[in-house]
């Protein structure tokens, strides 16, 4: 047989349930007690037993007539009243009062000639600005209005940044593109020429502006990139500074250098019979490939070097906002410095990139001249690229009566916005440095 544990009998009270009277009211007790609040205690029901049902309903009733008395106490059971408002009211006085005694930091006023400043004596740092407004003194103001006055301003606000635009383009690299501008003027100085012609017995500065011209032709009528043509002339001149050529080959080495910077430039490569027919077949095309190998091993084939041409589009962006009309300026004296040998080996590729681009804005009467953003990107103050400035326009001042006449005559046209028409400023040729 299993074995069963016996319980005693409970007593039992009328309709079969437990009577445990005294217990039941501990766990009222102490379900009333709970929570932090100040409470009123409900008298409890004679004739009614307090369920959950009835107690939720009392408690209903008294929340609804606080309210109405806009006197904001939760209701539970109890027998008295535990708040009332005037105890409310004295701690709500007693707050203000201390509030209205607390004395505020003293502040000291700090009157500057640039601007004032208040600042507070104690450490704590207050959460709310001053009411009291800024008032700029008689000094303040007339400071102001010397520096404008003198021209003296805080050049960093000037400096406008001229890749902010660029930053979703992928293919402007603005992450990068201080740091390449800066190693092209660190390694322009390794593919600049200096003078060679002394070591020239056969040809001459004249000869070699007749062939920089006829290359700007050529260049022209193929429509090619502006990166060929600046390539071509440098591939030319390092080439003649290496190299011994008599009058003969010098045209020979001008179209081959021309083949060889449309091979690093060009999408779509000059075919070499396009060169022969356009020389009139004073060459044939065996010529101009042999001349092509003979130029690429005495470069030891070093064909990535910092032509004018990137520096020009560098500082035309930074002249902030350029028109299409300053742009063919620009070009159009960056070529002319190109066809006189005098700029190429006088003035290194950077500087008269700059120089360019300040004498358009003195031909073209665009103010500021040369300002804090163009200094700073292209690390040349007006000073500096004066002289290189000066000499490209005396070659535009002699542009028209000049016999090479193909820059000229390309600028002249109304595609190019008839920018060599222009007249020179002759105000600059008579500045001093």
């Amino acid at each position: 047989m299993e074995a069963r544990a016996v319980l005693p009998p409970q007593p039992r009270g009328e309709g079969g349930k437990v009577k445990n009277d005294q217990g039941q009211r501990r766990n009222r007790r102490v379900l009333g007690d709970i929570g932090n609040q100040e409470v009123v205690r409900i008298a409890e029901a004679k004739h009614r037993p307090i369920t959950r049902s009835y107690h939720a309903q009392l408690l209903a009733n008294a929340q609804a007539e606080a309210e109405k008395k806009k006197n904001p106490i939760v209701a539970v059971v109890d027998d008295k009243v535990a708040i009332n408002r005037k105890r409310g009211t004295q701690k709500l006085a007693e707050a203000q009062k201390k509030a209205i005694d607390k004395p505020e930091p003293e502040s000291i006023v700090v009157i500057s000639s640039e601007e004032e400043k208040v600042k507070p004596v104690s450490g704590r740092k207050s959460r709310e600005r001053s009411s009291r407004k800024e008032i700029k003194t008689l000094t303040a103001i007339l400071t102001a209005r010397s520096k404008v006055a003198c021209g003296v301003t805080d050049k960093q606000d000037h400096i406008v940044n001229i890749d902010m635009g660029d930053e979703n383009d992928d293919l402007a690299v603005a992450e990068y593109v201080d740091d390449i501008y800066k190693f092209y003027k660190l390694t322009e100085d390794e593919s600049r020429v200096h003078d060679y012609m002394n070591s020239q017995p056969d040809i001459n500065v004249k000869m070699r502006s007749i062939l920089i011209d006829w290359l700007i032709d050529v260049h022209r009528r193929f429509e090619l990139t502006p990166e060929t043509l600046y390539l071509t002339i440098n591939i030319v001149d390092r080439y003649l500074s290496k190299k011994i050529v008599s009058r003969r080959e010098l045209q020979l080495v001008g179209m081959s250098s021309m083949l060889l910077a449309c091979k690093y430039e060009e999408s779509y490569c000059l075919q070499v019979d396009d060169l022969v027919c356009i020389s009139d077949y004073a060459y044939p095309d065996t010529k101009i490939l042999v001349m092509e190998k003979a130029i690429l091993e005495k470069l030891e084939w070093y064909l990535t070097v910092p032509t004018p041409y990137v520096f020009l589009v560098r500082y035309i962006k930074a002249s902030v906002a350029p028109d299409l009309e300053m742009e063919n300026m620009v070009f159009f004296l960056a070529e002319l410095g190109l066809m006189h040998y005098p700029t190429t080996i006088l003035y290194c590729p950077s500087m008269i990139a700059a120089a360019a681009v300040f004498a358009a804005h003195c031909t073209l009467n665009k103010t500021p001249f040369w300002s804090e953003t163009l200094k700073h990107y292209s690390g040349y103050s007006e000073e500096q690229i004066m002289d290189c400035a000066k000499l490209l326009v005396e070659f535009h001042s002699a542009a028209a009566e000049s016999k090479l006449k193909v820059v000229y005559g390309k600028y002249s046209c109304s595609d190019r916005g008839a920018v060599a028409l222009v007249p020179a400023p002759k105000s600059l040729l008579a500045r001093s440095t």
